[in-house]
């Protein structure tokens, strides 16, 4: 029997590289609310030696959730960053949150990142945001690293799981270990590539027995070894023919190869353990380093360059390659604002200026920090690979590109799911008014998937999100943080307005006054952006990736001015936010300027703005406008008992039924269900069921409502 200390491992990484950037892991933590990420966040660091307690989600003590919040609600609301040490590796960890309502957080942490661990409750396998999640990793190509966590609560099953995952991921999960035992019986885990099993002991699970392979699971281990080898051999030429020659693939070649998989995306080893119980946290910070890319694994950054003859250029991870960073995340704060950046290549030090590509201005930057969730650490110089905080920034904003003016780049930016729900605010002081309005300002530059705006009807200040959940923090955040407090109304669903067909209609603006004649015709067609959608039928758009508006110029050559062309689009795209319905903003819509007249002494830009707007919504009216509800993917868990009330007060809420499935005595329900119908729906399934179910929903995509429903609600609204 060997005894480690909790900071003993291996030290098998696969990596060839000296560079220090090959000793570095920019990776986040990513799962389904309530599958642990905080808390496998938690003992990461108290294994690291970064802490030397463990804090508890339960008790509000854990190191990453430190806004008040979060300590209250137990749950992760904001992104949290740490830098902690491992076998001579650095790893930067950001903490993401798991509700979808801030699904944001995810989103840019995930783009900026190179490596992921995605945690899963071993019970219920993959859940509705675990899905969200791994879309969002999938389409920044990160690599991830699978951990089935809580495998001691009861009907935790870890080949269930498995099966989940390859089946709604579509993942090519790789076992690199099994569990001994399942629920109470869980006590240790046995590594497929050492052939060793390991058992956690003490308190704190700090020491770590390897111990032979129970008798009793041989058989089962010399499966899971042989799936092990199989899969590593399919990533690697050399290695399958060593495999097909009958030579048994050593640790080193298992590592090297099924890293080589997983950087590429092939592949997701799986790791398991129970981060509440102490168990298998240090073996998964070992996969981490074996498997997880470095900086110079990734793919170099690629990006446009500036001007009108715009290219696409790349930035290899370098610190003397020309400097490129991302602005992913600003946090409002007194004196100055914090702007979360990544450094893709050259070097970024402090009291420094960088050109932002996206404003055409230089910026200061007077100070960077290193975070350690809410301490900041104060550094010198940044590089290529770093992740960092800098203050003094002005005009930045989240998806902003900062790099070297005479070598310019403007990265991709971040895209963020567009708000569903929206209520009223106003100042409980009449004083407070305007800074109600700064406040509002500073959390719009903090959240991108926060909007606020104006009723101009009701003169009410508007404010939008991602669900219920969002707006109650935002509302928090005015009271408690902006010392702003506020009136909330109830909480109303963000509809929108499209057209279901093509329209065509002439708008003049003309005015014969002796001192300031105006002359503008437009004539302009509209119709469904159904190109841009990809297929999506007219009256339906993704919620995830909302193709607005698209404008297109088909007016003759010389026909007009260019100037005026431009001034009709800017007066087109102001009448979006506004349909001809209800006053709810255009989505789907594709504007094309057909043709118009012009007067050389009489027409200006204003009178094509205003021409344009009477075209624009003049064509809207007779394209068959309709509204548009956003509708959400729903899953509910319940015992199979309930499951006939359940799916018929589903039914009752207009919401239809894609799919059910067993797990374990629980039956599970996957729905899409209007938005409109899902207030309150935590109190009626929780009379429903005894409070014996659990459920989850995000936005999946806009639809048209039913004529006589739309009908109803503008009536409502005074429309009708």
């Amino acid at each position: 029997m060997k005894t480690a200390t909790k900071s003993e491992t291996s030290d098998e990484d696969g990596t060839a590289n000296n560079s220090p950037l090959a000793k570095v892991r920019n990776i986040g933590v990513a799962a389904h609310i309530d599958a642990g990420k905080t808390t496998t966040t938690e003992r990461i660091l108290y294994y690291t030696g970064k802490t030397h307690r463990m804090g508890e989600v339960d008790d509000g003590t854990t190191t990453t959730d430190f806004d008040e919040q979060e300590q209250e609600r137990g749950i992760t609301i904001f992104s949290a960053a740490v830098t902690c040490p491992w076998k001579d590796h650095i790893i930067n960890l950001i903490d993401t949150p798991g509700h979808v309502d801030f699904t944001a957080e995810v989103e840019r942490c995930l783009r900026v990142l190179d490596g992921a661990i995605v945690v899963f409750d071993a019970k219920e396998g993959v859940e509705a945001q675990s899905e969200t999640v791994w879309r969002q990793a999938r389409k920044y190509k990160v690599p991830a690293i699978l951990f089935l966590n809580k495998m001691d609560k009861i009907g935790a099953d870890f080949f269930a799981s498995l099966k989940s995952i390859e089946k709604r991921l579509s993942a090519h999960p790789v076992p690199v270990q099994i569990p001994i035992g399942a629920d109470s019986t869980f006590e240790g885990l046995i590594d497929l590539i050492a052939m060793k099993a390991y058992y956690f002991i003490g308190d704190d699970g700090g020491k770590v027995d390897e111990r032979d392979i129970p008798d009793s699971l041989k058989d089962e281990v010399a499966f899971w070894r042989h799936n092990l080898e199989e899969r590593v051999a399919e990533a690697d030429d050399a290695l399958m023919e060593k495999y097909l020659e009958g030579h048994a693939l050593s640790p080193a070649d298992i590592r090297k190869g099924l890293r080589k998989s997983t950087v590429s995306g092939n592949s997701h080893p799986v790791f398991c353990g129970s981060s509440l119980k102490h168990i298998g946290v240090q073996k998964l910070i070992d996969g981490v380093v074996d498997y997880l890319p470095s900086p110079l694994d990734r793919p170099p950054v690629t990006g446009m360059t500036s001007g009108e003859d715009t290219t696409i250029v790349s930035r290899k991870p370098d610190k003397d390659e020309p400097f490129a960073a991302l602005v992913f995340k600003i946090v409002a704060e007194k004196p100055l604002d914090l702007y979360y950046l990544r450094i893709y290549s050259g070097t970024l030090r402090g009291n420094a200026r960088a050109f932002n590509n996206n404003t055409g201005k230089k910026e200061n930057l007077s100070k960077l920090y290193r975070m350690f969730a809410k301490r900041r650490d104060q550094i010198d110089v940044a590089v290529a690979g770093d992740i960092v905080v800098g203050v003094g920034l002005k005009d930045a904003l989240t998806g902003h590109t900062l790099c070297d003016a005479n070598k310019p780049i403007l990265l991709e930016k971040i895209e963020f799911p567009t708000p569903v729900m929206s209520v009223s605010v106003e100042p409980k002081n009449t004083k407070d008014k305007d800074a109600l309005v700064e406040s509002l300002e500073k959390l719009s530059r903090q959240d991108p998937t926060f909007q606020h705006r104006i009723n101009k009807e009701t003169g009410q200040t508007i404010l939008s999100g991602m669900g219920e959940l969002h707006l109650e923090v935002l509302a928090y955040r005015l009271e408690h943080d902006f010392r702003v407090p506020v009136s909330v109304g109830k909480p109303l669903v963000a509809y929108r307005e499209t057209v279901t067909r093509t329209a065509e209609a002439e708008g003049s603006f003309i005015l014969k006054t002796a001192t300031a004649p105006q002359f503008a015709v437009v004539k302009v067609r509209v119709e469904p952006l159904a190109a841009a959608l990809g297929g999506v039928e007219s009256g339906a758009s993704t919620a995830g990736s909302e193709a607005t508006f698209q404008f297109a110029n088909a007016v003759p050559i010389g026909q007009l001015n260019s100037e005026f062309i431009d001034a009709a689009k800017r007066g087109i795209e102001d009448t979006l936010q506004v349909g001809t319905l209800g006053g709810f903003p255009v989505l789907n819509v594709r504007a094309t300027l057909l043709g118009g007249q012009q007067s050389q002494s009489e027409s200006t830009e204003l009178a094509f703005e205003n021409a344009a707007r009477k075209a624009f919504e003049e064509a809207m009216k007779n394209a068959g406008p309709v509204l548009l509800e956003p509708l959400m993917k729903l899953e509910v868990t319940v015992p199979d008992d309930y499951f006939g009330s359940v799916s018929g007060d589903l039914s009752a809420r207009r919401g239809i039924i894609q799919d059910t499935e067993l797990r374990g005595h629980d039956r599970v329900i996957h729905a899409h269900v209007p938005l409109a119908e899902m207030f309150q729906y935590a109190t009626k399934l929780r009379t429903l069921t005894q409070g014996r179910s659990s459920w989850s929903m995000e936005p999946l995509m806009y639809a048209a409502m039913p004529p006589g429903l739309q009908k109803e609600l503008l009536k409502k609204y005074g429309y009708e």
